[in-house]
């Protein structure tokens, strides 16, 4: 079984956008070595990938529907342009990955990055832990911690 943060045998769903993949795979690969340095075996992580930053919250959601995963872990990137879309994306993807969690009761954690300029983008996008695919996944283990505490508490009927 695995341990990590407290938690034992943790299941972890890593949803990665294909689009801007020059960005998106740095994160994803950030989020693996993070999950893999903090001992959460490869067996226990399941990947999905899905087109755009829009379909993040829907694939997100699905896996969290599944019971099979303690966290989620959502990685995307979105870099502004020339029209609107940019911020209809942007907003879409925070909101949906928000709602879903909040739908689900399964921790996700927001690693989809809203930037600026590719230069921005594969700055933030560092495989090590400077990188926001690295932070998104122990953000993800951390708040399924903390949820497996309150579980135990409500459980006994104590506070934490």
């Amino acid at each position: 079984m695995t341990e990590v943060a407290g938690l034992t045998g943790v299941r972890v769903a890593v949803v990665v956008s294909q689009y801007n993949a020059f960005v998106t795979d740095r994160l994803r690969d950030g989020a693996l070595a993070a999950l893999t340095q903090a001992g959460v075996g490869a067996d226990r992580i399941e990947q999905i990938r899905v087109p755009g930053a829009y379909e993040i919250a829907q694939a997100a959601r699905r896996a969290a529907e599944t019971g099979r995963f303690d966290a989620v872990v959502c990685l995307g990137c979105v870099i502004r342009g020339e029209t609107a879309h940019f911020e209809y994306i942007a907003s879409a993807a925070a909101h949906g990955i928000m709602q879903a969690a909040a739908d689900t009761g399964v921790p996700m954690s927001f690693g989809v990055l809203t930037t600026d300029s590719v230069e921005q983008a594969l700055a933030r996008a560092a495989v090590g832990p400077d990188g926001k695919g690295w932070e998104a996944a122990m953000s993800a283990l951390e708040l399924a911690g903390v949820f497996r505490r309150l579980d135990r508490a409500d459980a006994k009927g104590t506070r934490l």
